[in-house]
């Protein structure tokens, strides 16, 4: 048995949102899951206190693994096409603000935040066999609840599929026998010129839990490479939604 496993996770909800360039009153959603979101459910999962040793010794380990995501169409209820994914911008207003000179605000504050309605992941973590086979544990049988980005975001199925000694028998329970060639999909890279893009959400810290501050959370920057859908699958291709400039 290989010191190297592959943990098959589903993420597939009616909501899902998975802000990594978010600030102030303007809450983005990430087109794919965020490496930091995945790892923070995990942990939530395991019940790990934010600051505490527990989490400080475990997610190192955690966030060494190498993750990838797909998206999967999700076939409509009538018809061969699947269904389009939408990006909702939801309407808050916040009380109990301060302002930047450290005073009470008094009005509410509008903020908005961005959703994905109808999006499927599948999503892999390739990393060492013990600390994958806790994740596995913990997702069958979580500590606390576990969201798809937000606490409105529920699973509709459970997240943790199974460990696998290869990709390939992980993809197979996620996909098929389907290609990943059909499916647009984000994977982690090794070296700089392998990749195509570099996100800000590999995790190092989620904080002490006595703060919302962006500043108590430390995130480094990860190399990826995304690579479109070649060829339309079996039930429809559906691209996700341009990024907004």
């Amino acid at each position: 048995m290989s010191d190297t496993a592959y943990l098959a996770l589903l993420l597939d909800a009616p909501l899902q949102s998975w802000g990594f360039a978010s600030r102030f009153e303007r809450r983005t959603t990430g087109l794919h899951p965020t490496k930091s979101g995945v790892i923070g459910l995990i942990c939530a999962a395991m019940g790990l206190a934010k600051g505490s040793g527990e989490e400080r010794q475990i997610l190192p380990r955690l966030a060494a693994s190498k993750m990838m995501t797909i998206a999967i169409p999700r076939p409509a209820q009538t018809g061969p096409r699947s269904l389009s994914v939408l990006r909702l911008e939801d309407y808050h207003t916040v009380l109990g603000t301060r302002r930047a000179s450290g005073k009470m605000n008094q009005d509410a504050v509008v903020t908005r935040r961005e959703y994905l309605l109808d999006a499927r992941f599948a999503a892999i973590l390739e990393g060492p066999r013990p600390i994958l086979e806790r994740a596995m544990a913990a997702l069958s049988d979580p500590v606390w609840g576990v969201w798809l980005g937000r606490k409105s975001c529920i699973p509709a199925e459970p997240i943790g599929r199974g460990l696998f000694e290869t990709r390939a028998e992980a993809l197979r329970n996620l996909i098929g026998d389907r290609r990943v060639e059909e499916f647009t999909a984000v994977a982690e890279v090794s070296d700089f010129a392998e990749g195509t893009d570099s996100l800000s959400d590999q995790p190092e810290s989620f904080g002490d839990g006595r703060s919302s501050g962006l500043d108590r959370r430390r995130f480094a920057m990860r190399r990826v490479a995304v690579k479109p859908a070649t060829r339309q699958s079996s039930i429809g291709s559906t691209p996700l939604p341009a990024e907004e400039t």
